[in-house]
């Protein structure tokens, strides 16, 4: 089967104790074992060397700087992440974690899978106001040059062997909250408009790319410390999202914060969304039958032989991680496997 598989996950994985930059390798090593153990097929290695799920990608990009974040904050932390800031001519000059991907495949016998951050979270954050006007007094040419430079990325990626490339974008989700669309129009956006400009720039930023390489999309309401950004369904942005050229779509559904699946009625045929229904943020398992039930919900509107499981974020999507153990974190994607195996037999 090509990705994304019956059972699979978003991709970062609790920092292991003991983990440093001498010990990277090592651990990376072990995390892939673990995996592949429970009888995962798509393998990461955990993210382990970045401190963030998207900011080590892009600030490698030339044209890229980090800043703090005025906008809409992540509750119950004191603690924000920064945001990148457009401050120069956008491009891909360089290697960017390629290497990394290199080194996760040559210790998986199984399929191994990579994520960057997608193009649309250089925009996102900080949006018109966050993209210097003397780099880009026309904002199309900015989008132009994302998609260029991430053309160029997945080419790179590409030629290291990689055939599951994982685009993670909390754009869509993010916009179906109210609160994050008013910051939208403070950053000088239409928050209207914004579903359909990151659709077509993922679509154009994937083009090129080798016949056998699977790419897919990951999106969420945040993750950092357990905590989250938007709450709301995905009705507002579900065409748009759904026409935006990837394989196949991770999705959040393990909470009322996402709705319910009747905006998978816009899937189009053939494409695979992967069920985000075991959270990554609390350490409580999930019971089969309701995880059963669910995945027989959803396919009132995709086919259950279109369906697959994961949970619904990282267990660690930045180096903090979030609240759960690595036991707890394990057993979660063992869980996935269970009950993969016996809807999917």
């Amino acid at each position: 089967m090509k990705p994304p598989f019956r059972a699979d996950h978003v991709g970062s994985l609790l920092r292991p104790a003991g983990l440093t930059k001498a010990s990277l390798k090592e651990k990376i090593r072990g995390v892939v074992a673990r995996q592949e153990a429970i009888g995962l097929e798509s393998i990461t290695d955990g993210e382990l060397s970045r401190e963030w799920w998207h900011l080590d990608f892009m600030k490698q990009l030339d044209g890229v700087a980090l800043a703090q974040n005025p906008g809409t904050k992540f509750g119950g932390t004191e603690e924000q992440p920064p945001i990148p800031n457009v401050t120069g001519k956008l491009c891909y000059s360089k290697p960017v974690m390629v290497d990394d991907f290199s080194f996760l495949k040559s210790v998986t016998r199984k399929t191994a899978k990579f994520t960057i951050p997608s193009p649309s979270m250089l925009h996102l954050r900080a949006g018109r106001a966050g993209i210097s006007r003397q780099a880009y007094p026309d904002l199309e040419e900015f989008w132009d040059d994302a998609a260029q430079a991430y053309r160029a990325a997945i080419a790179a990626f590409a030629a290291a062997g990689c055939t599951y490339l994982q685009l993670d974008d909390v754009s869509f989700a993010y916009l179906c909250d109210p609160k994050i669309r008013d910051n939208c129009r403070k950053n000088g956006d239409d928050p209207a408009a914004l579903p359909l400009k990151y659709s077509d720039t993922i679509r154009k930023a994937i083009q090129g790319r080798p016949a056998g390489m699977t790419i897919t999309m990951h999106t969420c309401r945040g993750n950092f410390k357990s905590a989250w950004v938007a709450e709301g369904g995905y009705e507002p942005v579900a065409e748009q999202m759904f026409s935006s050229g990837v394989d196949g779509f991770f999705m959040e559904f393990d909470s009322a914060r996402a709705g319910g699946f009747e905006p998978l009625r816009f899937v189009p045929k053939g494409k695979k969304v992967v069920l985000g229904l075991v959270s990554s943020k609390t350490g409580a398992l999930e019971d089969k039958d309701f995880l059963k039930k669910q995945i027989e919900a959803a396919s009132r509107y995709v086919a259950v032989e279109n369906l697959c499981l994961s949970p619904q974020c990282g267990f660690s999507s930045t180096h903090h991680g979030n609240k759960l153990s690595e036991d707890e974190q394990w057993r979660k994607l063992e869980r996935v496997v269970e009950v993969a195996r016996e809807v999917w037999p």
